[in-house]
């Protein structure tokens, strides 16, 4: 479990196909600390399991095997060498929960339809399909590439975010551009009433 608090950017090392998996590697820092073979680390938002894992000086470089699934409902298909990805490490059992929980199960991709900055901050417009917006409300949560945000729009085809300095600068969205693809997890409670509500009309 995770909050959507992103504790730092880490950059792709390596992007290499095998025969069973996508070897994916990422150099990292601070979210190095205490890591081991077997924990994991969200990457963009997406719970992966470290496989592989070498010290360079200060930064750390952790490897991780993608199935195809991953892979293909993620955009980390789009990255390469050099690319920036958002981390977080696991929530702690004492830990503060400072965003909402987030599984780093991707829910599945949406494009960047506005990308603009207004004033301090940055607008962005994220365009989605209707089995991921059919959870999206207006004031509640998302993780947008891993990242806790507040929804502050909805539309027929897309939803709006609003960006403050602060994120924009410690995230991996200072190199989004329009276009590009973003991982999208909706609100877990959100799914679980509909499950129970679903269930209840089902059972009557």
């Amino acid at each position: 479990m995770f909050t959507g608090i992103v504790e730092e950017t880490g950059a792709i090392a390596r992007i290499r196909p095998t025969p069973k998996s996508i070897e994916l590697a990422v150099r990292f820092n601070r979210c190095g600390r205490g890591l081991k073979m077997g924990d994991s680390l969200a990457v963009n938002g997406c719970c992966l399991t470290v496989v592989e894992l070498a010290s360079r000086g200060k930064d750390k470089c952790a490897q991780f095997d993608l199935l195809k699934e991953t892979w293909r409902r993620t955009n980390l298909q789009f990255a390469k060498p050099g690319s920036l990805v958002n981390l977080e490490r696991p929530l702690r059992a004492d830990g503060r929960l400072g965003g909402h929980f987030v599984t780093g199960h991707i829910d599945g991709l949406g494009r960047i339809t506005r990308w603009e900055r207004i004033g301090p901050d940055h607008v962005l417009d994220i365009a989605a399909a209707p089995a991921v917006l059919r959870y999206v409300v207006f004031k509640g949560s998302i993780a947008v590439d891993g990242i806790s945000l507040t929804v502050a729009g909805v539309g027929k085809k897309s939803f709006r975010i609003w960006i403050i300095p602060h994120t924009y600068e410690r995230t991996a969205l200072r190199e989004r551009k329009v276009g590009d693809a973003l991982n999208l997890e909706t609100d877990l409670l959100g799914k679980y009433v509909e499950k129970f509500l679903t269930s209840r009309t089902a059972g009557a």
